[in-house]
């Protein structure tokens, strides 16, 4: 198991990051768009 689970892990860490900024930026232009 542990052979192939930092193969399958690191994209999918990576994949989640890039999720979580891509909400954290359109957050923020949402916000500065409402002022």
């Amino acid at each position: 198991m542990w052979d192939w689970f930092p193969i399958i892990f690191f994209p999918l860490k990576i994949l989640v990051l890039g999720v979580a900024m891509f909400f954290a930026i359109k957050w923020h232009h949402d916000q500065a768009k409402k002022k």
